[in-house]
């Protein structure tokens, strides 16, 4: 004979099996709602798939940008001008302390010999040069701070100790151009996040009107359903799935979207990277990117149809004849 524990178990077991079992049912027949009414149903979609498409685009975006700037290993480097009275071993010695710098990733020193002949070939005036009585070139040290030092302030305030050493004339460094360029990251950061934001809300106005006006033409059948005692939540379920479909299926959309347009600009890349004689490629949405998409989709489809659901199946009441 079964105790009552066992019975109280298997009964908490069937209830939940049954819920998943309805749960399943009304998402399947959501989905079959949305099939009944293609036109509907597929242009909302592409509407969803297209205003999301841009977002992801501008991140992938910005995702490349990084990837570029952090290819430009010397756009923050420092340029060291020695004094001309420094000796050939005090400038290895000076090296060799500028390497020990917890900011510094690399040390390239240029003689003032190694100057000259460099000058002479680039310049062109090599047999002019032949008369001169000594180098007036001096002796160079190209800095490369690391990543972390490579910011705008943090190479500044590099620069400045660089300067400090009693070898160093003057140091040299483009400042204004680091500037600029984290000013423009900036400025294209947020961006994506001001038009995602526009876009997220499009999205979530779109399907609560569609969920709206799919509410309106079942009026009459929730109101009977009302009538027999269904409650609320039962109610709305199927058209917080169809939300769900609605995100799922934009979202493949957008995914397909961005797909095909980083497929067209690679070709046009590929043909201006050639000139610069660079094998740089575009980074696409990975897999983890593209589930994000598909789930932030879902997230605002379900938002807008939560909205709509919860204001107008409420006002929706059974009237006696």
């Amino acid at each position: 004979m079964m105790s009552d524990h066992s019975y109280g178990k298997q009964s908490l077991s069937t209830k939940i099996m049954a819920r998943l079992i309805r749960h399943l049912q009304q998402g399947i027949g959501s989905l079959g709602d949305l099939w009944r009414t293609p036109f509907t149903s597929v242009m909302t979609v592409l509407v969803l798939g297209i205003s999301l498409t841009l977002p992801a685009t501008l991140h992938l975006f910005v995702k490349n940008a990084k990837a570029i700037s952090e290819q430009w290993d010397t756009a923050s480097e420092i340029s060291l001008f020695l004094k001309l009275s420094v000796n050939e071993k005090s400038a290895r010695n000076l090296v060799h302390r500028i390497e020990l710098y917890p900011e510094v990733s690399k040390v390239t020193y240029i003689s003032a010999k190694q100057a000259l002949k460099e000058f002479k070939v680039l310049s062109g005036f090599g047999q002019a040069l032949e008369y001169l009585d000594k180098n007036p070139l001096p002796a160079t040290i190209l800095v490369t701070p690391t990543k972390r030092a490579s910011q705008s302030q943090a190479v500044g305030e590099l620069l400045l100790k660089l300067e400090q050493e009693r070898e160093v004339d003057q140091g040299k460094l483009d400042l204004e151009w680091l500037s600029r360029l984290e000013a423009i990251a900036k400025l294209i950061e947020d961006l994506v996040v001001g038009v995602a934001i526009l876009l997220c809300l499009s999205v979530v106005l779109i399907i609560g009107n569609t969920i709206r006006l799919a509410i309106l033409n079942q009026k009459d059948a929730i109101a009977v359903m009302k009538l027999v005692g269904a409650t609320d939540s039962f109610i709305q379920r199927p058209f917080l799935y169809a939300g769900v479909w609605y995100g799922i299926l934009g979202g493949i959309v957008a995914w397909l979207c961005v797909a095909i347009l980083i497929q067209y600009l690679s070709g046009a890349l590929a043909e201006l990277t050639d000139l610069y004689q660079s094998n740089f490629t575009i980074i696409g949405l990975s897999f983890s990117d593209a589930m994000t998409l598909i789930f932030f989709a879902v997230l605002l489809g379900l938002s807008g149809s939560y909205i709509s659901v919860r204001k107008h199946i409420r006002a929706i009441e059974p009237t006696a004849d």
